[in-house]
């Protein structure tokens, strides 16, 4: 089993700046491919950004590509999201998710076996 647990979310301005963290647990991660995911009301889960732990491989969505960056260390099992330029259709609950596997363009939340509790990020305008 894998746990994972999110931290980092809070309220910011539109232009701001916050950094999630998910630490994970359980299980050794070096063959696994790390992703965040969003949900605002009344919309689906959306992927954000994945990254294979091993080779460091990243993939962003179009919508946060320049704005995010995804990062890892694997010494503290933890991934990180750095989230910059903030717009207030950022607001979601951001979800940490890992899969086992190397490819990190799989963005269905269906490939992606375990997940964090989510935390709530919210940018006023």
């Amino acid at each position: 089993q894998v746990q994972l647990v999110e931290s980092g979310g809070g309220l910011v301005q539109a232009g701001g700046s916050l950094r999630l963290s998910c630490v994970a647990s359980g299980r050794t991660f070096s063959s696994y491919v790390m992703g965040w995911f969003r949900q605002a009301p009344g919309k689906e889960r959306e992927f954000v950004a994945a990254i294979n732990l091993s080779s460091g491989t990243t993939n962003y969505a179009d919508s946060v590509k320049g704005r995010f960056t995804i990062s890892r260390d694997n010494a503290k099992n933890t991934v990180y999201l750095q989230m910059n330029s903030l717009k207030p259709e950022d607001t979601a609950v951001y979800y940490c998710a890992a899969r086992n596997g190397w490819n990190t363009r799989r963005t269905s939340p269906d490939e992606y076996d375990y997940w964090g509790q989510g935390t709530q990020v919210t940018v006023s305008s």
